[in-house]
């Protein structure tokens, strides 16, 4: 949800209608999928470390989550200032932080029947396909069309961070979303996280320009990562008992 704070300067920035960085999004992917690789060894160590030494994962978890968004912040400052050199591993571990993050979903999934292994690969295949739909669409926008998607998909963010602070609050005093519930916000979730694909594609050339790839591929990275999510939050409540 960090990228949230990234829709207001990008509607600032897009108003001048040019494109800044043509490239920058062909410059970022490489590092986008670098980010999920790195992501996906860290939910591996993870898991490893759930199944091997149960009683250290929840600290180790807690300590990651604090790192991890610590170091959203330092690592986007570092790479808008264009020092790559620095963002690069920052970033890198940022990535396999989030993996470890992501362990309790993943397990959670692996444990549900009807998800499992299927199910989350069946979740990244729902992010590559709508990286292809996305990019499309998104690098064909008119200005106009745009700039009213990019502000819809901010205010959806918000709404979306609220329901999940709540969420977040009511799990904590016992009280657990209803299967119902929680279709509709992931399936909401779904469909926000596709909408900001979009936006990027139509945002980012206008936000950075070609060298500036690394805050461009963080963008992107926090966009798909929130995508897979929700699409696997979706799965799990549909085979939820």
């Amino acid at each position: 949800m960090s990228n949230t704070s990234n829709f207001r300067d990008a509607i600032r920035k897009a108003q001048t209608h040019a494109l800044v960085g043509p490239n920058v999004i062909r410059n970022a992917l490489p590092y986008v999928g670098g980010g999920l690789v790195l992501t996906a060894l860290g939910t591996y160590g993870g898991l490893g470390v759930m199944q091997n030494s149960p009683a250290l994962f929840m600290p180790t978890f807690i300590a990651a989550l604090i790192a991890q968004l610590v170091l959203f912040f330092v690592a986007r400052g570092v790479a808008e200032k264009g020092n790559n050199g620095v963002a690069l591993p920052l970033l890198a571990t940022y990535s396999l932080l989030t993996g470890y993050t992501l362990t309790g979903l993943i397990a959670v999934a692996l444990g549900t029947s009807g998800v499992g292994v299927a199910g989350i690969g069946l979740a990244a295949l729902g992010c590559g396909a709508t990286f292809i739909v996305a990019r499309q669409i998104g690098s064909n926008l008119s200005d106009q069309d745009g700039l009213a998607l990019t502000r819809t998909v901010q205010l959806g963010m918000i709404a979306l961070l609220v329901v999940l602070v709540g969420q977040l609050l009511l799990a904590l005093f016992g009280v657990y979303t209803p299967t119902f519930l929680e279709i509709g916000i992931s399936a909401f979730g779904v469909f926000l996280f596709a909408g900001a694909a979009v936006v990027d594609f139509y945002i980012l050339p206008r936000m950075y320009r070609d060298d500036q790839y690394l805050p461009a591929a963080l963008s992107m990275y926090l966009t798909y990562i929130n995508l897979f999510v929700f699409i696997l939050r979706l799965l799990i409540a549909f085979n939820r008992d």
